[in-house]
């Protein structure tokens, strides 16, 4: 019996011929990332070594720019350990700074056939790149960072197919909330994403799906690679590697066919992502007070200028809060460049920095009491954006568009035809 993406790289990189589900392997790790909440003081540890500076990755994205002393004393305690131990691949405040899930796309990060920590909780986002990528906690990151090295246990993969084509105003985001609406829990399992129609998706709209992968619980969410993908990363990093594809007999829990001509814009109701996703005409008319477009998930060159694409020549309905993050400097430089910023800009969008912000309920959107948010972000639990009493609508940033401009709960397709 052959192996899937996930149990290939699991075996690569633990150094044997096969592993199965329910095997506990220790692996090599290829890359690991620290972010601004490892330096907090309740988390971090002073490290007094490292297995390899160059497999390091140090990015400030959750509070950026700081909100707080503490932030701003944990991003100082940051730039001291990049400093101690000379990390070249250091994005700060400025020009190259961003969501570290979005760095691992602009940079090419993650090589295919790699193993790359993070731990935060949409690590998964990098297996667009066809690796292993997982969100760990604070101590085996640094365990991680010390000894290169960490254990996991093999789940059983979910492959999901993909078919044709994704119609007008329909996009990765809604197909995510069909499997998760169908499917609803992953926990333990692995998911791989394949089929005739990836061909047809972007590298950002694969991540979408590979970032929101983590609201599943997934374990790991891998992609196939093909040239789209090998080009895209040849571009961004030299260093050579492999792909890995499933064996032709690879043994998978369930392998589920997603008709993406079949789908329409959805949208997920407040207080939970799995099972609870609806034609966004359930939720129509529902007014709201903030629309957020932003995230490692949604806050790509592609999704700005969908969201410019529907608010061209409009603008924003009078008591809507309409903030539009850039997942990185790098997606912030270019969206200027596309003219899609001024086209937001004019519309009435405020336009915030590169950070995680409101999507964690951080800052730069934080919810008041009773008020309700549409977002492209990744979950919507109850006080996740803000105060408890608030809720969270979650959808993909051409429904958010369309909803800023009306002031309601509202279908793209009507500013998308």
């Amino acid at each position: 019996m052959g192996m899937t993406i996930a149990e290939k790289i699991l075996a690569a990189k633990s150094g044997q011929a096969r592993v199965v589900p329910g095997d506990v392997v220790t692996v090599s790790v290829d890359t690991v990332i620290l972010f601004d909440n490892n330096f907090m003081p309740n988390n971090w540890r002073e490290i007094l070594r490292l297995h390899d500076p160059e497999r390091i990755v140090v990015t400030f994205d959750h509070r950026v720019p700081a909100p707080t002393q503490q932030a701003a004393a944990a991003q100082r305690t940051g730039r001291a350990f990049v400093k101690r131990f000379g990390i070249k691949r250091f994005h700060d405040v400025g020009y190259d700074q961003g969501i570290s899930h979005q760095l691992v796309a602009d940079h090419g990060y993650a090589l295919p056939g790699s193993v790359l920590l993070c731990s935060d909780s949409h690590t998964c986002s990098a297996g667009v790149f066809n690796c292993l990528a997982r969100g760990v906690g604070g101590p085996d990151i640094i365990y991680a960072a010390i000894k290169g090295q960490t254990w996991f246990r093999c789940g059983e993969t979910v492959r999901y197919e993909l078919h044709g084509r994704l119609p007008l105003a329909v996009t990765a985001k809604d197909a995510f909330l069909q499997i998760a609406g169908v499917h609803g829990d992953h926990a333990t399992m692995n998911v791989e994403y394949g089929g005739p129609a990836v061909a047809g998706l972007s590298i950002s709209a694969r991540k979408t799906l590979s970032a929101m992968s983590a609201e599943l619980s997934a374990e790991f969410a891998t992609f196939e690679a093909d040239e789209a993908l090998i080009a895209w990363v040849k571009a961004r990093n030299p260093a050579p590697f492999e792909t890995v594809r499933p064996d032709a007999d690879a043994k998978y829990l369930a392998v589920r066919k997603i008709d993406l001509s079949a789908l329409e814009p959805l949208i997920a109701l407040p207080d939970s992502v799995v099972n609870n996703s609806q034609p966004v005409g359930a939720a129509a008319g529902t007014a709201i007070d903030q629309a957020y477009i932003g995230s490692c998930a949604n806050g790509t060159l592609e999704d700005l200028e969908l969201a410019a694409s529907v608010v061209k020549g409009r603008r924003v309905a009078r008591g809507v809060r309409f903030i539009v993050t850039p997942a990185s400097q790098t997606v912030y430089r270019d969206a200027v460049a596309s003219g899609a910023v001024q086209t937001l800009i004019e519309a009435g969008a405020m336009i915030a920095p590169p950070t995680c912000g409101a999507c964690g309920g951080g800052h730069m959107g934080v919810l008041g009491p009773e008020e309700t948010c549409i977002t492209s972000t990744t979950r919507n639990f109850k006080g996740r954006m803000g105060d408890p009493s608030s809720r969270v609508f979650m959808a993909s940033p051409a429904t958010v568009a369309a909803s800023a401009l009306t002031g309601v709960i509202t279908d793209p397709r009507e500013f998308l035809s």
